[in-house]
């Protein structure tokens, strides 16, 4: 069933959107001292990598699904360790558990929670990222792994 214009909580988007800019920006404003002439390649593939996996943690992982109940139901399982869910509610609630269940859309607040700590404290950005990263390589093995033992 298709979303119509109606159903969509446009006006808590906003909210959601106006949140984001204003502590992004706000951070931003006040690390202006701290703030890197550029990011190098390999900052950035581990950041990019980084903040796939922790969005996809947080917004598909069955341990997570704690964190999303008040905002999400349940639909289904979703491939391995992960659920399918659907946003529950109106208004706020609900579009706070769209995000929640969207990979895709989580990514840039993660992202930014990525880039303030990369300017307020890159070492200890780079480490979780790096945790990140290497969970992100162990999937692959696994998926791997799977796939090997399919085809024996």
């Amino acid at each position: 069933m298709a979303t119509t214009t109606q159903s969509r909580p446009l006006v808590p988007y906003a909210v959601l959107t106006a949140a984001f800019n204003a502590a992004l920006g706000g951070a931003l404003i006040a690390g202006r001292r701290r703030l890197p002439e550029r990011i190098g390649a390999g900052d950035l593939a581990l950041l990019s990598v980084g903040t796939y996996r922790l969005s996809r943690l947080i917004t598909r992982d069955r341990v997570t699904s704690g964190i999303r109940a008040p905002f999400t139901r349940f639909q289904d399982d979703a491939g391995p360790a992960e659920v399918d869910e659907a946003a529950r509610g109106t208004g706020l609630r609900r579009a706070i558990g769209e995000l929640l269940v969207c990979p895709y859309c989580f990514e840039q607040w993660t992202a930014g929670g990525y880039v303030v700590g990369f300017v307020f404290a890159p070492r200890a950005t780079r480490l979780v990222a790096s945790m990140f990263t290497i969970v992100a390589g162990a999937d692959v093995l696994q998926h791997g792994y799977k796939v090997l033992q399919e085809r024996a």
